[in-house]
């Protein structure tokens, strides 16, 4: 079973170049995130959504010997999955996270690197909401350095005020968490010479002429940070 290495969005820690810096430290950063996530989940049934192809998953059933479901939109990732990672306590499904439902609900919902690609996040956040049992923890999380410019994949940036507001407004409560920043290899992204490279927007010069204010960002964040992508996960709880 294949799954796709050179994509931006999609990480397989069997596939990754040992010699790509990107996937790497992009690999190393997400399983920080899942071992900051499994420190959080609540007795009971966990989602991980938006998956991707089920290394996550497994981390969070070994580390906190509940049943976890993993669920992506990718059939391909979900049947690599099930043959890669499947096991005791955990199982895989295909669904669109913007429109996924359960009407046992979960303990502990976790989804990392996620609503900055959907079209509607305050629609999203509202059903992890609702699909959250009283008591429950909500882990996620987003880049909070511009990446929409750069990633063909995101529709949306954050920063950490608008993160956190975004779903203090379904009436969870922030209890943790955890910051990251990850080095960009400037030189081996301009030059393409990474294999992950797939989805990286194209002339981005001339796409900045078009999107002023996006370039205004990105100098910004770049005087602030430097040449380095900030990310930020947070654990929320619901009231009992």
């Amino acid at each position: 079973m294949h799954a796709a290495a050179d994509s931006l969005e999609r990480l397989t820690p069997d596939l990754l170049a040992e010699t790509g810096a990107t996937g790497r430290a992009t690999l190393a950063l997400h399983l920080e995130r899942y071992a900051f996530a499994a420190k959080h989940l609540q007795p009971g049934r966990v989602l991980d959504l938006a998956c991707g192809v089920g290394y996550g998953t497994l981390l969070l059933a070994e580390q906190s010997g509940q049943p976890v479901l993993g669920v992506d939109l990718s059939a391909q990732a979900i049947d690599y999955a099930r043959i890669r990672y499947g096991g005791p306590g955990v199982d895989f499904r295909m669904a669109d996270a913007t429109d996924f439902r359960d009407a046992q609900g979960f303990a502990s919902i976790v989804s990392l690197e996620t609503v900055e690609h959907l079209p509607d996040p305050d629609a999203f956040l509202a059903s992890m909401a609702a699909l959250l049992r009283p008591g429950g923890s909500f882990v996620a999380s987003v880049p909070t350095t511009p990446s929409t410019d750069v990633n063909l994949h995101h529709v949306h940036d954050f920063t950490e005020r608008s993160f956190r507001a975004a779903v203090a407004v379904h009436g969870l409560h922030e209890v943790d968490c955890l910051r990251q920043v990850q080095h960009v290899p400037l030189g081996a992204v301009l030059g393409r010479t990474e294999a992950r490279m797939t989805g990286v927007r194209p002339n981005l010069p001339a796409w900045y002429l078009r999107h002023p204010r996006a370039l205004l960002r990105r100098l910004v964040a770049t005087l602030r940070h430097g040449f380095t992508n900030h990310y930020l996960t947070v654990a929320w709880r619901k009231p009992a």
